[in-house]
C-alpha cells in the first residue's frame, strides 16, 4: 500500500504495518500494561505491629464494655492499618511480539481514519514557536498532535514545547499511550521507514 506524502510522491509501505487488522482487546491490554508500568507503587502504611508505642493492655478485660489490648489497634485514631499497603510493582508482562502487533494495529487504524500525515521534513530548523505554529496550520492539524521524527532534534523540541497538547518523540520513544491519545500523528518519511524496520 501507499501513504500520501504532503508535497512529494506517495511512499510505499508495508500492508502489515499500516493496513493490518484492528485488534481492540490486544491494544487495550498493551495500553493498560504500559500505564501500569509507569505507576510508582511507593505507597506504604504501618500495620499495628510496626507502630511505635506500648503494647500494654490499657484496661481490664471484663467490666468495661468492649475488650481491647492496646491503643495500636486499627479501630483507634492513630492505630495501625488493618491491611497495610506496602511498596509494590504494578508491572504487567507483555510479550515483545504482542507489543509490536498492538503498535501495528494502532497505526493501521489511525491510517484508516486518516489521522496520520506524512511529510518529507518538519522544516523547523530554528527553535521558534511561531515557525511551529505556522507549520501546524499548513498541515491542517489541531487538538492533540504527536510529531514523530527519526531523531527529534533539540530545535524541533524547543519549538514545540510551548504549544499545548503538542508532543515531539523520536521513533524509539513511540508508545501505545501517546498514539492512542493523539488526534493527529505527523511523521517524517525517514520516521516511517524506521518504524517499518522496527515492526516488520
Amino acid at each position: 500500500m501507499e501513504l500520501n506524502v504532503i508535497g512529494a510522491k506517495p511512499l510505499s509501505v508495508s500492508d502489515e504495518v499500516f493496513g493490518g487488522e484492528f485488534k481492540q482487546a490486544l491494544i487495550h491490554q498493551v495500553v493498560v500494561a504500559y500505564q501500569a508500568g509507569a505507576r510508582a507503587g511507593t505507597k506504604a502504611q504501618l500495620s499495628r505491629g510496626e507502630l511505635s508505642g506500648t503494647t500494654k493492655k490499657f484496661k481490664k478485660q471484663k467490666g468495661g464494655g468492649a475488650r481491647h489490648g492496646d491503643y495500636r489497634a486499627p479501630i483507634f485514631v492513630g492505630g495501625g492499618v488493618t491491611f497495610a499497603a506496602k511498596p509494590r510493582s504494578y508491572e504487567q508482562k507483555v510479550n515483545r511480539k504482542a507489543y509490536r502487533v498492538a503498535i501495528r494495529s494502532i497505526l493501521s487504524e489511525l491510517n484508516r481514519q486518516g489521522r496520520i500525515k506524512v511529510v518529507e521534513s518538519f522544516g523547523v530548523d530554528q527553535p521558534k514557536t511561531k515557525a511551529m505554529v505556522a507549520k501546524l496550520k499548513e498541515l491542517e492539524v489541531s487538538g492533540r498532535v504527536l510529531l514523530v521524527s527519526e531523531d527529534a532534534s533539540e530545535a524541533l523540541y524547543l519549538a514545540a514545547r510551548n504549544i499545548p497538547y503538542l508532543h515531539v518523540v523520536d521513533v524509539m520513544a513511540l508508545n501505545p499511550v501517546s498514539l492512542v491519545g493523539s488526534d493527529h500523528i505527523v511523521m517524517t518519511v525517514d520516521a516511517v521507514k524506521k518504524i517499518e524496520e522496527w515492526l516488520a
